[in-house]
């Protein structure tokens, strides 16, 4: 069990959070959830070590393993993705020169019966049992399971972790923490770069795994599916539900509604006693029960009602001009970079004001065959616009791709044209953006301010195809909600590239599968989709 005591954290005369306590119980999966900024990730930090509380102490069982998955990690070395991963068994080697040093000032002593040669006994005795209760003897295959569970290929392993992006390097040290097989996991939105395979498959392990997890997710169906218990931090202290995300909802509706009514109840008696003090102060008669009265309420404690962040995106897009009948035909398309098939044949066509998703794993061409649509890049067969197509694209880079030096509001400036130039400031506003968060730089926006942000260019101009590339990545559930209805609502043709099922489901009537060279239309729902393809793996796994 992991104590957390009297937790408080203040910088700058502001406090973000006081006298949090809670336990975590062994394979307990804690949900982390609160608006941002309300101190998630510092948090989570804090049970990592790697940050100080102002007060309060973290304790831990005694030989107890914490393996932390922060937000953003940039590594660089020039290890094989199998050797880098085989770190994580690392520690086996420090256990094994430590049994050869107490080996050794055995043999060099000859005091058999004193008691600092049985407290060396003793030592290798409990080095050892850890040593041997470690299975480590099919490393090699735990590390090419959990690498090919999280999306590499088997040609991969062998290639330098510099040659991978920074999303394929956080899989890297993913694997690095599962292989530990630590007390607990701490995990600050560990999906951002997963495709839905992979984390189906971090789904299912972490459920199965033997230790504890918290985790700081946006993602509604991940959330669900590995938590079993959820702690919200909301006006500097947290509320414990032993329940998943979706069951915490309405809870959380339910205390909000308590909370509303205890708090008019008081304010009714408040002003109740203020009138009956007001109206008889100067009453002898009524002396001692006004003074009674006025006590009460200097001793009163003003109940609070939590905060609901109502700070939302107002978003809605323009009506698109009419495009014709088939906005996307592929025929025969095909990509191959130095020899390697990315995909080939792919021959479908995309009507007007259809709602598509691709998806697949990483590298199976996604982003690739949006490229096509967009004219980026040469390929094979044929893939043409249709009539009056204007295209609306969000890269799954676009946020990194803003200039950190300009300010929000000069960003959007920049880039408008026309007679919305005179509505830039209602138009940043509606994405969160006010005075004071419009003249700030883009250096210093967080991920979800900076995708926000370049949502805002998609609207300086009408389109018909709007081509969104993992757009859901750093935004928080509420405005993943508003985005998603503001989809539902667009009268042009909409194709997302995604991994978030639940931002999907209700969204797309049809899904784009990539997989072994190949792209496959289902006319299916996202849900519908994933059941097909876990019978189909079952179906598989079967006959082999």
């Amino acid at each position: 069990m992991i104590s957390i005591d009297g937790l408080s954290v203040e910088f700058s005369g502001t406090t973000l959070f006081s006298n949090v306590s809670f336990v975590i119980n062994p394979r307990e999966r804690i949900a982390l959830m609160g608006k941002n900024g309300a101190g998630k990730s510092t948090l989570l930090k804090i049970l990592a070590g790697v940050r100080t509380p102002s007060r309060g102490v973290v304790s831990y069982p005694p030989d107890s393993v914490i393996a932390y998955l922060p937000q953003h990690l940039m590594t660089q070395d020039s290890r094989t993705v199998f050797d880098e991963t085989s770190l994580a068994f690392s520690h086996l080697h420090d256990i094994e020169r430590k049994i050869e040093e107490l080996n050794l000032e055995l043999q060099q002593r000859s005091d058999y019966d004193s008691d600092e040669y049985y407290k060396i006994i003793e030592e290798l005795t409990s080095v050892s049992e850890k040593y041997y209760a470690i299975d480590a003897t099919n490393y090699q295959e735990d590390v090419e399971k959990v690498l090919l569970g999280l999306g590499f290929k088997r040609e991969d392993l062998h290639r330098d972790t510099c040659e991978f992006s920074g999303g394929w390097r956080m899989r890297i040290e993913l694997a690095k923490i599962l292989l530990r097989k630590p007390d607990l996991i701490l995990l600050d939105e560990p999906t951002n770069h997963l495709d839905i395979e992979s984390i189906m498959w971090l789904e299912e392990f972490l459920v199965n795994q033997t230790g504890g997890v918290v985790l700081i997710s946006h993602d509604r169906s991940f959330v669900d599916r590995v938590t079993n218990r959820t702690v919200e931090l909301t006006m500097g202290r947290i509320y414990d539900y032993k329940v998943n995300y979706s069951h915490y909802l309405e809870l959380r509706k339910e205390r909000r509604e308590q909370q509303q009514r205890a708090y008019e109840e008081q304010q009714k008696m408040v002003a109740d006693t203020k009138e009956f003090i007001e109206r008889f102060k100067g009453t002898y008669s009524k002396t001692n029960q006004v003074q009674s009265r006025v006590k009460m309420l200097e001793k009163l404690d003003i109940l609070e009602v939590d905060e609901i962040d109502n700070s939302a995106l107002r978003l809605k897009f323009p009506p698109s001009p009419r495009s014709g009948n088939f906005p996307v035909i592929a025929d025969g398309a095909g990509k191959e970079y130095s020899g390697k098939v990315v995909f080939s044949n792919a021959s479908f066509t995309i009507h007007r004001g259809d709602k598509v998703a691709f998806v697949g794993k990483n590298g199976e061409g996604k982003s690739t065959l949006v490229k096509c649509i967009m004219k980026e890049i040469e390929h094979e067969g044929k893939v043409a616009l249709g009539h009056n197509v204007q295209i609306g694209y969000f890269a799954q880079n676009q946020a990194s791709l803003l200039d950190e030096e300009l300010t929000v509001f000069q960003t959007i400036d920049d880039a408008a044209t026309g007679e919305i130039r005179s509505r830039i400031r209602d138009l940043l506003g509606a994405f969160m953006f006010g005075k004071e968060e419009s003249d700030k730089k883009v250096k210093v926006l967080s991920g979800g301010e900076r995708t926000r942000l370049a949502m805002v260019k998609l609207l300086l101009l009408p389109v018909n195809l709007l081509i969104l590339d993992e757009p859901t990545n750093h935004l928080d559930m509420r405005s993943k909600e508003i985005l998603k209805q503001a989809l539902k609502d667009y009268d042009g043709t909409l194709i997302v590239v995604s991994h978030d099922r639940d931002f999907l489901d209700g969204l797309i009537s049809k899904v784009y599968e990539f997989g072994n060279g190949r792209v496959t239309e289902h006319l299916d729902s996202i849900f519908g989709f994933l059941e097909k393809k876990k019978m189909e793996s079952l179906r598989e796994i079967e006959r082999k």
